[in-house]
């Protein structure tokens, strides 16, 4: 299942080499990204780009006033082509030759050699587009020195709209020219009647007499109806109005003025203070006389706030005071009825007013429409005498104004909506900058990373362990000196750089590693039990001794007596794990320089250790003896489980030798350590000696190479709350022999 996972996401191994590859790549990033930042902001000369935008007009300001200016500046396509960007032509026009030329002349441009600058090299550094969406045309010019480039911008636009002016001059002037010479003497005649005419309808306030007869019938009905409409309000109005001020006893001044003071918070503060003084006089004047001093005070501050009060009186209320007994403080239906009769009094003035205005308004409708028909027939007169030259006249009059205007306009079509500005910071942005040197410094970083992961070949995760070896997974140990950080608990001791975890640390994440192997060797083992197990891997280092005496130690505890036997004759390392003198040991005993019962030591309850004593010149003759077999009959014979702890098999074949010799071998691999070459060589050894592998352990195992560390590491948070024994430290012992 998690093979399939790990290859339907190949973004998870990619990932996965990131984050064992992250240190190099970073040291490769980093200077990379500093060298390409240095020699991109020095040595790169910088290139400034000034801007300008021209804006272009279906008809200019002129020619919506001046029919001969519309047609001649109205932006339109030649073509039939309606696709056709006019804006594209313009476009044309700014990039044609002699607007370059003129250009280069007027600012005397000049390449690097000191040379007049050509218009090829000129248009180069030109852009000319029109803006989508929008009738405007961008003019763009780079250049090293940002007053060039903003010179060159702002001369190109003016000498387009110097020609674009030029070009409707021309054209206005021919027609002002045909337009003079027809304008006969009938100028006088006409102006004549039109002042006649004008001197008529000023007079007498005309405007257009038929539609005003027939307009005033109309209006003096709706006045009428006003009126009578106004009078009926009127007349509600008013009796509404009397009906409230005999409710309130009162006009409608004194109304609004008796309202303004109960709603007023100034005038309402006094008054509640008056009567909190006049309540404290009251009840002080049962136990004291009149000239006590408590009461003369008590009346001066009520006499006081008497004079405020009406002082805020006056000042809300105007000339216009309440009646002398009325209440400040109003009830709500009085203040709704004084409210009431103020809307009132004002709606009945405004009708008033409304319908005197409209009976004046139809005296003065009734008078005008009396005298329209006379109007009407002296305005006929008067318009047949300019009738007959007014068509003629007033067409070539306007032409004449409208061509004089053309011709001395000084705007175009276009006109300049952004001058070009000396830019202050070059093309290069230092987002730009450092975008490119980041690509550069990864590019660099990915490179290294790809090199190292072509060019390492070992072995760095338990899939890959699996996928290499083929053998059955029986446990997996993490690594001992990331222990510490998952047991996460500050009380416990330091106990992970230790050697011997499922001894000094049974509630570790490391000694629950053990436990579980030892349950899976009980599971192979239902139907035959294995009582002699070798422990051995491909290349040293790989932490096979830990593991077998771990192992030991984990079947002690299952009150079953082991033995634990360093098998490794050529770099032995058991007696360092226990702290045991090493002068007697397994090379004794098979050459009968000691006795087995003193090579044997008891290090806890149920587990013996033998040690390999004396190093031997051939440890392969002695392990490969009658002697060692039959060592190994005794041992089966006096021991619930015997444990070998064999050398590597790139170091020796004392591992295939013991094997045969026992009922299975565990394979240990660490990640990291083993490379795939000396794997597959101890794959193959083992296949071709016939040996019994048992299955495979992965020791050493980092949860950050691990794509799936929770599956393999779940026991992290294990007995977080209980302490774990305090044991002695071997700090000095390497954790991975």
């Amino acid at each position: 299942m998690i093979e399939t996972q790990a290859n339907s996401l190949p973004l998870a191994k990619y990932y996965q080499i990131l984050k064992q590859r992250w240190v190099p790549a970073l040291n490769i990033f980093l200077p990379t990204f500093l060298i390409a930042v240095i020699c991109l902001t020095f040595f790169k000369k910088p290139t400034y780009l000034a801007e300008g935008k021209l804006r272009f007009q279906r008809t200019n300001t002129t020619s919506l006033l001046t029919g001969v200016g519309r047609e001649l500046s109205t932006l339109e396509t030649v073509g039939r082509d309606t696709q056709t960007n006019p804006l594209k032509t313009e476009a044309e026009v700014i990039t044609s030759l002699p607007m370059i030329q003129k250009t280069i002349r007027e600012l005397d441009l000049q390449d690097n050699k000191g040379d007049i600058l050509k218009p090829k090299d000129f248009l180069k550094r030109l852009t000319v587009k029109d803006i989508k969406g929008a009738d405007v045309i961008q003019i763009t010019y780079q250049d090293k020195d940002p007053e060039i480039a903003t010179q060159v911008v702002n001369n190109l636009m003016d000498n387009y709209l110097e020609q674009n002016v030029s070009s409707l001059r021309s054209e206005a002037s021919a027609a002002r020219k045909f337009i003079e010479k027809q304008l006969p003497n009938a100028e006088f005649v006409v102006r004549n009647a039109e002042a006649e005419l004008a001197k008529f309808k000023e007079k007498y306030k005309v405007v257009a007499l038929e539609e005003e007869a027939t307009r005033a019938v109309g209006v003096i009905a709706e006045l009428q109806q006003e009126i009578n409409t106004v009078q009926s309000e009127f007349a509600n109005v008013e009796a509404q109005s009397q009906q409230v001020r005999k409710q309130l006893d009162m006009n409608s001044q004194q109304a609004l003025a008796t309202t303004a003071l109960s709603q007023t918070p100034g005038v309402q503060d006094v008054l509640r203070e008056i009567q909190l003084l006049e309540t404290q006089l009251a009840a002080r004047r049962t136990v004291l006389q009149d000239t006590h001093p408590q009461i003369i005070d008590l009346e001066e501050k009520i006499q006081s706030l008497n004079g405020l009060m009406q002082k805020r009186i006056k000042l809300v209320g105007g000339s216009t005071q309440p009646q002398p007994n009325t209440n400040l403080q109003l009830g709500e239906l009085k203040q709704r009825l004084s409210a009431r009769l103020a809307e009132l009094e004002a709606n009945r003035q405004g009708l008033a007013n409304q319908a005197t205005t409209l009976s004046n308004l139809l005296n003065a409708y009734r008078q005008r429409l009396n005298n329209l028909p006379r109007l009407e027939q002296m305005q006929r007169q008067f318009e047949r005498k300019v009738e007959a030259a007014q068509t003629t006249y007033s067409l070539l009059l306007q032409k004449l104004q409208e061509s004089r205007i053309a011709e001395n306009q000084n705007v175009g079509n276009a006109s300049i909506i952004t001058k070009a500005e000396v830019p202050e910071e070059p093309m290069s942005s230092p987002i730009v900058l450092y975008l490119s040197a980041g690509v550069l410094a990864s590019a660099a970083a990915l490179a290294t990373v790809y090199i190292l992961e072509a060019r390492d070949k070992s072995i760095r995760t338990v899939q890959q362990a699996q996928e290499l070896f083929g053998f059955t997974l029986l446990g997996v140990i993490p690594s001992f000196d990331k222990s510490k950080k998952s047991l996460r608990n500050k009380k416990e001791p330091e106990v992970c750089s230790q050697r011997l975890v499922v001894r000094n640390a049974p509630r570790s994440p490391i000694s629950e590693a053990f436990r579980m192997l030892r349950a899976n060797l009980k599971f192979m083992s239902a139907d035959k039990e294995l009582k002699v197990i070798v422990v051995t891997s491909s290349v040293p280092t790989e932490g096979k001794s830990t593991v077998a005496a771990n192992l030991a130690i984990a079947m002690a505890q299952m009150e079953r007596k082991v033995l634990l036997i360093d098998g490794d004759l050529h770099r032995p390392v058991q007696h360092h794990i226990w702290e045991l003198p090493n002068h007697e040991g397994l090379s004794n005993v098979i050459v009968k320089e000691a006795q087995l019962k003193t090579a044997i030591k008891t290090v806890m309850e149920n587990l013996d250790i033998l040690s390999a004593g004396v190093v031997p010149p051939s440890p392969a003759s002695l392990l490969d003896s009658k002697k060692m077999a039959a060592l190994m009959e005794t041992f089966t014979s006096n021991y619930d489980f015997v444990i070998v702890d064999a050398p590597s098999l790139t170091v020796a074949a004392d591992a295939a030798t013991l094997g045969h010799m026992a009922d299975g071998v565990l394979f240990v691999a660490r990640p990291g350590v083993v490379d795939y070459a000396s794997g597959l060589f101890a794959k193959e050894f083992l296949e071709k000696s016939g040996q019994n592998v048992l299955g495979l352990i992965v020791n050493g195992v980092h949860a950050y190479n691990e794509p799936y560390s929770r599956l393999y590491l779940a026991n992290e948070f294990y007995s977080q709350a209980q302490e774990v024994p305090k044991a002695v430290r071997v700090s000095n012992l390497n954790p991975f022999l």
